[in-house]
Parts: structure tokens; C-alpha cells; sequence
């Protein structure tokens, strides 16, 4: 299932050092209205290194390329780490106007 999700990518960002992956994130969705921040994840031995951001610029690379207005940019955050997203622009949804995210894990 991963293999087949990870093919399905709209666009994605490894980092590795030699044959290990250390870094990885990715953008999935329907390409045209919708784009969604996926598994932006560093290896907790290489945390703090700045990695998070080289993923993110490159994914904001991609997005800036490929987003149109209209299109929305979605992201589910890890808890405590809403504050890395929001140096890229991103918004907390308080829920007052659109609802709070929801998710389903089957």
C-alpha cells in the first residue's frame, strides 16, 4: 500500500544520506483544486538540522508552480508543530468559519 500511495504522489522530496533516507515530504491531491501536504517527516537522529525547511521549500517550489487561485493548499499537522507551517503561510482553521479538519483512519 505505501509503494502504490507513494507512486500516486503529485510531487515529492527525499533527502538521504548515502543509501538512507533521512528527510522525505510529498504533496498528493487532485492536481488542479486541490493540494495537500503530506508525511513531511525527519529521521529524529537529523532533527534540527534544518532539513524540515529544505523539504518545505521545495515543496512550496512545487506548489508555486503548479497552484492556480481558486486552489486550495491543505496540511494536517503533527500536535506542537503547527508553528513550523506557519513560517510558510499556513493558518491554524479555528473552526468559526470553515469547521475544524477532520480526518478518518481506516
Amino acid at each position: 500500500m505505501a509503494k502504490t500511495s507513494l507512486a500516486n504522489s503529485l510531487f515529492h522530496v527525499v533527502l538521504r544520506q548515502q543509501d538512507k533516507l533521512i528527510a522525505m515530504g510529498r504533496v498528493v491531491g487532485d492536481g488542479a483544486m486541490f493540494f495537500y501536504i503530506q508525511d513531511v517527516i525527519v529521521d529524529p537522529g537529523y532533527q534540527r538540522q534544518g532539513l524540515g525547511h529544505i523539504i518545505m521549500e521545495n515543496i512550496e517550489a512545487y506548489l508555486q508552480k503548479s497552484v492556480k487561485k481558486g486552489s486550495t493548499i491543505g496540511l494536517l499537522a503533527a500536535k506542537g508543530k503547527e508553528a513550523f507551517y506557519r513560517r510558510y503561510g499556513y493558518q491554524d482553521r479555528s473552526g468559526e468559519v470553515l469547521g475544524l479538519g477532520m480526518c478518518k483512519f481506516i
